[in-house]
């Protein structure tokens, strides 16, 4: 127990899933959060949308940790209100020292010359964009704190090599590994790591969802989660569907603590061995 403690943790799309998961790890290690999600529903997004109590649930589940946690709702898209939270985060916790760039959106299913133009942009806008609006919040604080720190962007085995239907997530969530790339060189000189994490499907309502048993199984009307299951194991070298959030969360405080003081510039796949099928 302990590893992160003391220390302070902005993490994005935070209400639930991965999110959730990660400052409950974090917190259960010593850490404090700052959490912000943006609790309402993206139009191309084809499940429910995290919502406000979904957010003050991940608040309960923190504080019956004994851990503090300030958690607002902010979109990612928007800088202001991501600078702002973290400013208040900071002034009320007195410090940051962690970042979990998380929120995300999976977006419609098209081939390439389908995608709508603004489904592309909303896309690159989230999850590239967003990563980037949320290191920019972050970083002067980081660097302020003099103690160094870890940046863990949130990308994807689609951020290493390509799946067909998804190409606007692909774009975005490889950019996010050359934006981490250049922030490991650029914060190098101040000890703020930079590394990004590579999940394969993850048993969260991004991934179990009747749009992505869908995509995976158009051979059925209504197909179930598992169907979706046994289609998606085929992706993975082990044996199973998918990881769950906890796996990777427990990369996230990996790379979060000082066991990983010297890793930097490291695309980290969770993926079950799907990289390497």
């Amino acid at each position: 127990m302990g590893r992160v403690e003391g220390k302070v943790a902005f993490i994005t799309g935070a209400a639930r899933g991965q999110g959730r998961s990660h400052a409950l790890r974090l917190a259960e290690e010593g850490a404090d959060i700052i959490a912000i999600d943006i609790c309402e529903a993206i139009p191309e997004n084809q499940y429910p949308p995290a919502t406000e109590e979904d957010l003050a649930e991940t608040v309960r589940q923190v504080e019956a940790l004994d851990r503090r946690i300030i958690a607002e709702k902010a979109d990612v898209r928007n800088f202001d209100q991501l600078k702002a939270v973290v400013d208040r985060g900071v002034a009320e916790l007195g410090r940051l020292d962690i970042v979990s760039a998380n929120a995300g959106i999976a977006g419609t299913f098209n081939r390439s010359e389908d995608i709508p133009d603004d489904q592309w942009r909303n896309m690159l806008d989230i999850n590239l964009s967003g990563v980037w609006r949320t290191c920019k919040a972050a970083i002067p604080h980081l660097k302020a704190g003099g103690r160094g720190g870890s940046i863990i962007l949130t990308s994807s085995d689609a951020g290493l090599f390509a799946y067909e239907n998804i190409s606007h997530y692909v774009s975005a969530k490889h950019g996010v590994v050359g934006l981490m790339r250049t922030l490991a060189l650029e914060l190098a000189p101040d000890m703020i790591r930079v590394n990004s994490i590579h999940p394969t499907t993850v048993n969260t309502p991004m991934v179990n969802n009747e749009a992505t048993f869908k995509l995976f199984r158009p051979d059925l009307e209504h197909p179930t989660a598992e169907d979706f299951g046994q289609a998606a194991m085929v992706m993975n070298a082990l044996p199973i569907p998918w990881v769950e959030p906890i796996d990777i969360s427990n990369a996230v405080l990996f790379l979060a603590s000082d066991e990983a003081r010297y890793i930097t510039g490291v695309p980290l796949p969770v993926d079950a061995g799907a990289a390497v099928k």
